[in-house]
């Protein structure tokens, strides 16, 4: 069992606010849900449409399934153009370029011509290895230090060839502006949840917080995922997994997963079965997450003891699954 520190802050609901809400949804290729205390006088329509309409716009700034996204555009544009993003977009690609250059392109949103050489774009979905040859011509579009970004004028400019992928980033943006919509709407207890990524805040009606149990990696990627006995208070805290067993392909007996390592322009392959990554903004938690798979156990841990973050590394071994742990995670445990 985690408990934050911010758990001794939680407010039991008001009396008479014992209405527990779910609303639904899909998005993002994925699905949505929300879980909240509605306030006094709101109607669960009018918190579904605004919802609904801060989804509908990260998809329309940032997918790179959409052709006629910002972000598509930016992408097929020619070399020198200089490309105004909404702000929304700019915020979330300047944090990728800022995680890439803190992790030394480990991270890296210019991945997508790998993403999509792989099969894990929008491009037509693949079962073999790609050629070695199609491999180095894909990392030569690459490269997060090609960026430039003029944060006055919220504006990038396009050096030729590059790919924005902002997939392991958009999903935990797009939760932490849900969350941001309930709080404007006065909900002070919710559960947001978009394709496994979650921030909860408040307590739900029985006055327990949104106990969440973590998602745990199988044996084997082919056997699929499962929530396992530790769980976690989600009061003002946001939690992001990373797994090989989320989106994958097997070739020849080996499996290639979909988290892409952009120094070798192949799927990461370190022994990590996930990474689970606990952060008040959820889109940081994505962000990292990804960030700390592709660095591996031993440079991811390291990584995340330096800045205090709390992450869990679960590694299969030689005699099986085995869990490690930074000192901010473990200091939640009870």
């Amino acid at each position: 069992m985690l408990v934050p520190a911010t758990l001794s802050d939680l407010s039991l609901p008001r009396a008479g606010t014992d209405r527990l809400e779910v609303l639904r949804g899909a998005t993002m290729g994925t699905t949505w849900s929300v879980k909240l205390i509605p306030a006094p006088g709101l109607h669960l329509a009018e918190i579904r449409s605004g919802i609904e309409a801060r989804l509908d716009r990260v998809v329309a700034q940032m997918s790179t399934w959409e052709p006629g996204s910002d972000l598509s555009r930016y992408n097929r544009a020619p070399a020198g153009s200089w490309h105004e993003l909404p702000d929304e977009c700019f915020t979330v690609l300047a944090h990728a370029v800022e995680v890439a250059g803190e992790t030394g392109g480990a991270y890296d949103p210019t991945v997508g011509p790998l993403v999509d050489l792989w099969g894990f774009g929008p491009a037509q979905r693949r079962h073999t290895r790609p050629p070695a040859d199609a491999i180095t011509a894909a990392r030569a579009r690459t490269g997060w230090e090609r960026l430039t970004l003029d944060a006055r004028a919220r504006r990038v400019r396009q050096p030729g060839g590059v790919s924005v992928d902002l997939s392991s980033i958009a999903k935990g943006f797009a939760v932490d502006q849900v969350a941001a919509h309930l709080r404007r709407l006065g909900v002070t207890s919710y559960l947001v949840e978009i394709g496994g990524e979650l921030r909860g805040h408040g307590a739900k009606p029985d006055g327990t917080p949104w106990w969440v149990a973590l998602e745990r990696p199988p044996r084997s990627p082919v056997e699929g995922s499962g929530a396992g006995d530790l769980i976690v208070a989600l009061h003002g805290l946001s939690v992001a997994t990373s797994g090989d067993y989320r989106r994958f392909f097997e070739d020849g007996g080996q499996c290639y997963s979909h988290t892409i390592d952009p120094r070798t322009g192949c799927p990461v392959d370190q022994g990590l079965a996930s990474v689970t990554v606990l952060h008040p903004e959820c889109m940081i938690a994505d962000a990292l997450a990804t960030a700390l798979t592709v660095l591996g156990a031993a440079a991811g841990l390291a990584y995340a003891r330096r800045r205090s973050l709390a992450a869990l590394f679960i590694e299969r071994g030689p005699r099986g699954i085995e869990e490690r742990m930074t000192p901010s995670f473990a200091a939640m445990l009870e």
